[in-house]
């Protein structure tokens, strides 16, 4: 089965969940791995990607995984947080001028093939690829096994070729997915943008709150995400940047339990929308992480919180100026 993801200024996007709609590609050439937040790093490999494919007349193909590894194989892991969910990754990917996404189910069965089942069923049985280009570090097969050495080997038996690429740096540090995540646990959402190449996002649907912040002269609104796996960024006050349909507006965001008021235990997600006063609720907007301006605290009283939510606003428009 084949469906397509387009944006305003990419080639479509042909997503596939079965290797038969993928039969007849010209000369595939194909990168592997979740490509959680389609950061630098994976930005890198699908610019090579993009390259080889112009040299051999091919097309570019992404073998990923669904669900991801993680719930598979530790079930019981409910911490589990990524950085994209499904339908950012495609968007990502198209704007990075992908040509095919192909999603296999993820099984403890399939963890168990080795590394030569592995290439003989995905890579050449199912995709018929011409050159492979994986990262550094890639692994694969039944307990990481394989390799770039593993691949080399059987790139002789099976006739496809391999191309590795090394690690991308920024600031000598490499990027990779697990370092994005601890940047924004810390709050420290400017370095996570560093390694993205663009400000991370949550989106969600806006949901009726106790409305407390109309009583403080700043109305929030409180945002449920619609990915339960989405990474939510450490507890505090932030600078961001809000999409309402196609309207774009500055605002000051919360996350926390608000210990001011009631400290319940129960995280919330609350942006202060400036220059806005619509009823929103039911919409879905998308809020960018520009700047953390502060930790979560709590006042001793309703008056020293009001003075704080002030500075805060005048605080996120010098980072918007």
């Amino acid at each position: 089965m084949t469906h397509y993801f387009c944006t305003d200024n990419y080639a479509a996007l042909k997503i596939h969940s079965s290797f038969d709609s993928l039969k007849g590609i010209k000369n595939p050439v194909v990168t592997i791995g979740t490509f959680d937040g389609v950061h630098l790093g994976h930005k890198s490999i699908l610019k090579r990607l993009k390259e080889i494919a112009k040299e051999i007349d091919g097309e570019t193909v992404l073998l990923s995984f669904y669900p991801h590894p993680r719930m598979v194989l530790h079930p019981d892991d409910h911490n589990i947080r990524l950085l994209s969910t499904p339908e950012e990754k495609s968007k990502q990917l198209a704007e990075a001028g992908l040509d095919h996404l192909m999603i296999y189910p993820f099984s403890v069965e399939f963890s168990r093939l080795s590394a030569f089942e592995y290439v003989r069923d995905l890579l050449v049985a199912g995709i018929g690829t011409h050159t492979v280009v994986v990262g550094y570090d890639h692994r694969f097969g039944r307990n990481r096994e394989g390799d770039h050495n593993t691949l080399l080997e059987l790139s002789e038996i099976f006739g496809f070729r391999v191309i590795e690429i090394e690690a991308q740096v920024i600031s000598n540090i490499n990027v990779s997915s697990t370092k994005i995540r601890q940047a924004l646990l810390s709050g420290q959402v400017s370095e996570a943008q560093e390694y993205l190449g663009y400000q991370y996002i949550i989106t969600g649907k806006v949901v009726r709150g106790d409305q407390i912040g109309r009583t403080l002269g700043y109305p929030t609104a409180n945002i449920q995400s619609d990915y339960p796996f989405k990474l939510i960024p450490a507890r505090g006050i932030y600078a961001v940047r809000v999409h309402f349909g196609k309207l774009l507006f500055y605002g000051v965001m919360s996350i926390g339990v608000r210990p001011t008021i009631n400290d319940a235990g129960t995280e919330s997600l609350e942006v202060y929308i400036l220059n806005f006063d619509e009823e929103i609720y039911g919409e879905n907007i998308s809020v960018e992480f520009i700047e953390y301006l502060r930790e979560e605290k709590k006042f001793g009283s309703i008056d020293e919180l009001k003075n704080e939510i002030e500075n805060d606003v005048l605080k996120a428009q010098e980072c918007f100026r």
